[in-house]
């Protein structure tokens, strides 16, 4: 479980395909503290630490998971947040993160309002009914409230730390974007489906 709360913006070193998925490998300034087995958030993505050494950290793909996700389409170099897992005596900032990605959106635009940014994400259809606003989206990891929602598309209010703290210094329109919606608002959908025979 992780909180939307970056921790340090990483990069892509190498992604290696295979048949059966791929081999990732990611720089980050803490990855020889990472224990092998242990989860890390890649981009809301989540992902298990398979080696690591003085320059960062590797990560199996499965086919599962290149289909779910963008990392096929970033290259080497693309920046990438990262979070750990939360622990249980940690502080709950941000919301509760599963690094699921339900979907990839795409970046519409991203300008200066004010002293920060206004960042609008295009949602894929099969997501749209999980978008309220002021309701909690996780993008590339980052855990944001949906300040205005209409027509498929979610405009987000960022606050100079955030943009500076993450990968969005570093996107452009037409980015694609890891986005997992709020659990609860799945837990509630579930709750109101019709009991299965």
């Amino acid at each position: 479980m992780f909180t939307g709360l970056v921790e340090e913006v990483g990069a892509i070193r190498a992604l290696d395909l295979t048949p059966g998925g791929a081999h990732l490998l990611v720089a980050a300034s803490f990855g020889s503290d990472l224990g092998i087995g242990e989860s890390i958030a890649v981009s809301g993505c989540c992902l298990t630490a398979v080696e690591r050494d003085g320059v960062g950290f590797a990560a199996d793909l499965s086919l599962e998971t290149l289909r779910r996700t963008a990392f096929g389409a970033w290259g080497v170099g693309a920046p990438v947040n990262l979070e750990r897992a939360l622990r249980a005596h940690d502080r709950l900032g941000g919301h509760i993160v599963q690094g699921h990605v339900d979907g990839v959106g795409e970046l519409v635009s991203i300008a200066p309002d004010g002293d920060g940014y206004r960042l609008q994400v295009a949602v894929p259809k099969g997501l749209r009914r999980y978008v309220a606003p002021q309701g909690a989206l996780t993008l590339n990891g980052i855990s944001l409230t949906v300040a205005h929602y209409a027509e498929g598309v979610a405009a987000f209010a960022i606050i100079p730390h955030t943009f500076r703290s993450t990968d969005l210094a570093a996107r452009s329109p037409g980015d694609s974007v890891h986005i997992e919606v709020d659990v609860v608002a799945r837990y509630l959908e579930s709750l109101h489906r019709p009991e299965e025979a």
